[in-house]
Parts: C-alpha cells; structure tokens; sequence
C-alpha cells in the first residue's frame, strides 16, 4: 500500500460505523479540526456528513473482508497514508440469554469482536511499515461492569477490553499505540433503536416476565440520570485518545458511568457485588 505522488496533506483518521451516533459524531469533529477523515459505514448511500474534501464516505462493512480492504485502500489513495484507526462499528442485544437465538449470539461477536480484528489486521501492516500509528477501539461501560439483560454484549466487550490491552503489548514494539475509549448509555444515538429492535426476535420465556419488568424499571431510573451524555461527549474523548501522545490505555468517555466504574475497580468485590445485586436482584 504505497502512497501515491498526489494526496491532500495532514493527518487522517479511519472510523467504522459513521452512519450516526459516536462514529458520525466523531467523523465531523475531527474534520472541523482539519483531519484528513475515511468515513465508513455499510450504506454510505444514507450517511448525512458534509461534502468536503477531506471527508471520504466509503462502504465498510465489518462482516465483509472485501470491503475492509477497499476502505483501506481507498482511504490510501486519496490521502497518502492512514495514521489513526477508530473500530465504533457494533451493536448491543438487549434481553435474557436463554431467550436469545444462537445465531444472534454469534452476530454479535462477529459484528463488535471479530470485525473489530478483521479490520485492524487489515490496516496493521500499513502502520507496520510506517512504524507509527494509534488504533482506538470503542468499548462501552458494559465492558467494564455488567448489567442484566446485555450479557452478550458485555461478553462481547469484555472480550473487546481483553484484546485491546494485550493487543497493546505487541503492537507497542512496532510503533503503534492502541487506545480503549469507554462510553456509558449515550441517549442521543440510534444505538437503542436498534437493541429494542433485536430485542423484538428473542423468544419470551414467561418465567423471566417479573425479573425484566423489574430490570426495566431500574433501567428507565438509569436513562433518565444518564441524559446529559452525548455522543459528542465520546468524540472529544476518542479525539483525545488520538492526540494525546500518551500510551494512556483506557479512557472514560462520559460521567454517568463514572460511579459504577469506580464501584468496579475501585472497590472490593464484596462491595461491587453487594451493590450491584441490591439493584438487579430479586428482593
């Protein structure tokens, strides 16, 4: 992947999922500020950035290895060189773990684990030969603590958290950084819609009725105290990751999930425990 004679200068910056919530919002705030931005998404027929010359809109779908490398290579060719990779392409299944379909189990680690690999391999020997770059993946609170009713989605980030760190082991003697930005329940994103909207394919199991009308309700508490959260919030933090300089490993993106991060890692286990199962169990 060599650089070709005519390219825009400047930084650039490759981000999945910019159809909306954190990738779009990051998209357009490291273009404001003069970064040279790939924008990828599944159907870039429907994004909604601006047309700019240092904005490229190009199909990437995580699941699609085709497509990844495409990305990439147009990515390249346009800009000279890719410095910075953010993986926010994922989605979260809400509902109990026995109720949901094998299948879906498996989407979503294909979609929020292994197409996070897939596209980082992909773009590893490009910084490799640089001997410079920073990969930024997007992890969640849910990969920090768990909650009832995401258990896969927790799994899949827990996972994501595990590879990121070790990750950073080997890529840190090629020169290349990697970053864990963690967000909490950002309400202004369509990352909700499409969870309720999975929700609707898992099979109702009656003997888990009161559990998740009880969960629901502490639910409907958490959303209304996360409210100030945006997903703009999460771009500036993902921005940071990428400017800082730092070898900073994890970053906290939004203050609502501060509390039960601290509680986390902060506090003993009997206490986490206690304070989590004296939310989510039943009394």
């Amino acid at each position: 992947m060599s650089a070709p004679s005519q390219s825009i200068p400047g930084k650039t910056v490759l981000i999945t999922g910019c159809s909306s919530g954190f990738g779009e919002a990051t998209a357009r705030l490291f273009a404001d500020r003069g970064w040279n931005v790939v924008a990828t998404m599944r159907t870039p027929d429907t994004h909604r950035l601006p047309a700019r010359e240092n904005i490229l809109v190009t199909r990437l779908d995580v699941l699609d290895p085709a497509s990844i490398d495409a990305a990439i290579a147009a990515g390249i060719t346009r800009f000279g060189a890719i410095d910075v990779l953010v993986n926010n392409a994922g989605f979260g299944l809400f509902g109990v773990f026995e109720a949901t379909p094998r299948p879906k189990v498996m989407e979503q680690f294909a979609v929020n684990v292994f197409g996070v690999m897939d596209v980082t391999r992909a773009l590893l020997p490009h910084f490799r030969q640089r001997q410079t770059g920073v990969v930024i993946n997007v992890s969640s609170g849910a990969g920090i603590f768990t909650l009832p009713m995401i258990s896969l989605y927790c799994a899949s980030k827990f996972a994501l958290e595990g590879f990121s760190e070790a990750l950073s082991y080997e890529l840190a003697s090629v020169g290349v950084t990697v970053k864990i930005v963690e967000p909490g329940g950002v309400t202004s994103t369509r990352f909700g819609e499409r969870s309720e909207a999975e929700a609707a394919t898992a099979t109702d199991l009656a003997d888990y009725r009161p559990f998740v009308a009880a969960v629901q309700e502490t639910f409907t508490g958490l959303r209304a105290a996360r409210a100030g959260s945006t997903a703009q919030e999460v771009a500036e933090t993902i921005f940071t990751a990428a400017t800082d300089g730092t070898d900073q490993l994890r970053y906290v993106a939004t203050q609502d999930i501060k509390p039960l991060v601290a509680a986390r890692r902060e506090t003993s286990e009997e206490r986490y425990m206690a304070l989590m199962r004296g939310q989510f169990m039943p009394r």
